[in-house]
């Protein structure tokens, strides 16, 4: 890695919350951290922890390279020292914005997640931008409908998604408007891919109806699933 300006170096070694220091001590000691290392360290939603240090206005860039399996997975590098931010301040006044923006949101279209439709405990969801951070930035802050509620696992598909889209590196905020990870609702892509999707989740008394098709897979054809039966009875 090549050597960091004395001012960035100071604004790395003044991090001292946990996560980004960590992302942070792992790039200047190796030079670039993997999600796959970061998940080994403990942190499972590996991109945001990268997500900590960028809105700490410290610039990472996003590439690829392969996990021990031969799969290719995302991995951070600090950018252009140059571009360095002082969004100390901000990040503080997005803490308490966050808190604000969930209970509208709460208000708005109840406790549930937005790409799951699943009932979950307030405690549970967690804010998240429609278009990514990294590439919308703060669009509108005072608009709840540039945000949505996501379970955790919701969270951690979307991320990983968005990552390993074209439109990280493009960064047209208008294709990820369209996007089903942005507008499930209404969309015409999946991350540049024309496909739709079908989510459902079974509780209660539904899961009986699970359960029967379950069945009907097993006793049907050998390539019919799922997504085959649903489609034939919701015609």
């Amino acid at each position: 890695m090549k050597k960091l300006p004395k001012a960035f170096l100071d604004k790395l070694n003044a991090v001292t919350a946990k996560r980004p220091k960590t992302v942070i001590q792992q790039i200047m000691k190796h030079g670039f951290v993997t999600t796959e290392e970061l998940k080994a360290l403990g942190y499972e939603h590996a991109p945001r922890a990268a997500r900590d240090v960028r809105e700490l206005g410290i610039p990472l860039e996003t590439f690829h390279v392969k996990d021990s399996n031969g799969r290719s997975i995302a991995a951070y590098r600090f950018g252009d020292p140059s571009q360095v931010q002082d969004r100390l301040s901000k990040k503080a006044g997005r803490t308490v914005l966050s808190k604000a923006l969930k209970k509208a949101l709460l208000e708005k279209y109840g406790s549930k997640c937005f790409i799951y439709l699943q009932p979950m405990e307030e405690r549970l969801l967690q804010v998240d931008h429609r278009v990514p951070y990294e590439i919308g930035g703060e669009q509108n802050a005072d608009d709840i409908d540039c945000y949505m509620l996501l379970s955790p696992s919701a969270n951690r598909a979307k991320s990983w998604t968005c990552e390993h889209c074209p439109n990280w590196n493009t960064k047209d905020v208008e294709f990820c408007m369209r996007c089903f990870w942005a507008h499930p609702e209404n969309y015409d892509h999946i991350a540049g891919n024309e496909q739709r999707q079908i989510i459902l989740t079974f509780s209660g008394d539904e899961i009986e109806d699970y359960n029967r098709l379950i069945a009907l897979v097993g006793t049907g054809k050998a390539e019919q699933t799922i997504k085959d039966i649903i489609e034939k009875y919701w015609e």
